[in-house]
């Protein structure tokens, strides 16, 4: 059961006063046409400037609150939490403290506690983003939408955006920030792009492990650091990675202010990154949290941890 690359100098301090309207989330439908109220650019977002903090006081600095969603409404209401699990394990072995957020606090309840929380991952999970919210009809195969879930992650967001705190978004949480960000997806990969590699795992028995495929890492994005080093090959074309997977939906047109980070050889998305580095902001569309002793996979909870302990120094 759960429980509840620059120098450091040449960061600028983080602005005030400035936010993002998500009240009504998500209606943008392209690159030019913004979700009302999102301004051209993040001007109070923190540049987060270094992987590794220069700070050696850092790393003995208090864990860092991390705040994960509760991934669907049945799970929270059934108390379902082996799945959430391996959200809190991967973010305790990056030396963060997990808290989870209840996806039925009122609006005000909600804006307290992730007030009072550092940083965010938001999981994975069944569920699908009501296609609606990026003006698009429903599609056969879109599985059906968890309000609670999506209202939650669109909050977090904004607060995250207004308040410079890093985000950590997986699967399901790379595309509900896609779609936050006036980003649009594809329904069902499997009959909208009719790939031969397989993304879902459909068909697959539910105790069998994730299926893998490669993607390659894009040279010059954050995550690029992380595989450098994590110890990956680099070439002229990016890092080259097996990643698992388990997600029928990937990101179609790109939310305001993303760049893609990674891609599967079919050109599935498969991270975005939050541009251009006002705070550190990454999805990605595999499991890290599954891959234990993966180096990457690993990386990236390290990252999210350092990258919150930096901002909170400046």
């Amino acid at each position: 059961m759960v429980n509840q690359e620059s120098d450091k100098d040449h960061c600028p301090e983080r602005s005030s006063g400035a936010r993002i309207d998500l009240s009504r989330p998500c209606r943008a439908a392209n690159r030019e046409s913004l979700p009302n109220g999102l301004p051209p650019s993040v001007p109070d977002a923190t540049i987060w400037c270094s992987m590794t903090p220069a700070n050696p006081q850092l790393s003995t600095a208090p864990r860092p609150r991390v705040g994960i969603p509760w991934r669907t409404s049945h799970e929270e209401a059934s108390g379902i939490t082996t799945k959430l699990q391996y959200y809190f394990d991967a973010v305790k072995d990056a030396a963060g403290e997990p808290i989870p957020i209840s996806l039925q606090l009122s609006a005000e309840q909600l804006a307290a506690r992730i007030n009072d929380l550092d940083t965010f991952v938001l999981p994975g999970g069944p569920a699908d983003v009501n296609p609606s919210l990026y003006r698009a009809p429903r599609r056969h195969e879109t599985h059906p939408a968890d309000p609670d879930r999506e209202k939650t992650d669109f909050a977090i967001l904004e607060h995250a955006f207004a308040s410079g705190k890093p985000v950590l978004a997986i699967c399901y949480g790379c595309q509900s920030l896609n779609v936050c960000l006036g980003g649009s997806l594809y329904q069902d990969i499997a009959s909208e792009l009719h790939t031969d590699i397989k993304h879902s795992k459909d068909g697959v028995p539910p105790d069998a492990p994730d299926p893998i495929h490669p993607a390659r890492i894009e040279p010059g994005v954050e995550i690029a650091q992380l595989a450098a080093i994590s110890g990956l090959a680099n070439s002229r074309e990016g890092f080259d990675v097996q990643v698992n997977t388990s997600h029928h939906q990937s990101v179609r047109d790109l939310g305001h202010g993303l760049r893609v980070a990674a891609v599967a050889p079919d050109g599935v998305i498969e991270a975005i990154e939050h541009e251009p580095h006002k705070h550190w902001v990454v999805g990605v569309q595999w499991h890290p949290e599954r891959m234990k002793g993966d180096a990457l996979a690993a990386a990236l909870f390290r990252a999210l941890v350092q990258a919150t302990r930096a901002a909170a120094h400046r």
